[in-house]
C-alpha cells in the first residue's frame, strides 16, 4: 500500500502530467495494474448546454484525447475544480487503456478508486461520484458547436513512465 497523502499531491500537481501521474499511482495502489507509454491530446471537442464529451479513449491506442472546452470552462467560473475535474477524467480515460472497456464498469471502478485515495467527503470523490452536479462550471450555458476537424495537441512529457504495457 502506497503512503501518499493524495489529497496534498493533488493539491499541490502542477498541470496534467502531474495529475497523470497521481493517477498511475492511485490506480497502481487500488488495483494493482498499470501501463506507460501514454500521449495525452488536448483538442475543441465541441459543447452543448445539454452535455458534452470529456474526453475519448480509442481503443488500442497510445492516446488519450481531452476535451479542452470544460478546462476553459472550468477555468473561468471554478478553478478549485479544474484539478479534481481533471484528475477524473483522467482516470476515467486511463482506466480505459487498462482494458476497463464497458462505460458501466468504468464509472463505478472510477469513483470506487477515488473515494479510496480522497476520502467520501473529497471535491474529487463528489466529481467521480456525479459529475453532472458540477455541469454549470463545465459548459458554456449558451453556446453549442461542434468543430469542424480535431486539431489535436499533445501535452509535452505528459506520461512520465517509461514502460509501454500494461502490467
Amino acid at each position: 500500500m502506497s503512503i501518499m497523502d493524495f489529497p496534498k499531491a493533488l493539491e499541490t500537481a502542477k498541470g496534467l502530467s502531474d495529475l497523470f501521474e497521481l493517477v498511475k499511482e492511485g490506480v497502481r495502489v487500488a488495483t494493482g495494474r498499470f501501463r506507460g507509454g501514454l500521449m495525452l491530446g488536448l483538442a475543441d471537442l465541441g459543447n452543448h448546454p445539454q452535455g458534452f464529451l470529456g474526453a475519448f479513449y480509442p481503443m488500442t491506442s497510445n492516446v488519450i484525447v481531452m476535451n479542452r472546452i470544460p478546462l476553459m470552462r472550468i477555468k473561468e467560473t471554478n478553478p478549485t475544480l479544474f484539478k479534481p475535474y481533471a484528475f477524473h477524467v483522467l482516470l476515467h480515460e486511463y482506466l480505459h487503456t487498462l482494458g476497463y472497456v464497458e462505460e458501466m464498469v468504468v464509472r463505478p471502478k472510477a469513483y470506487e478508486i477515488t473515494r479510496a485515495l480522497f476520502g467520501e467527503t473529497h471535491v474529487a470523490t463528489q466529481v467521480a461520484e456525479n459529475p453532472m452536479r458540477f455541469f454549470p462550471s463545465l459548459v458554456y450555458p449558451d453556446l453549442a458547436w461542434q468543430p469542424e476537424s480535431l486539431n489535436l495537441e499533445l501535452v509535452p512529457d505528459f506520461d512520465r513512465g517509461n514502460t509501454s504495457y500494461i502490467a
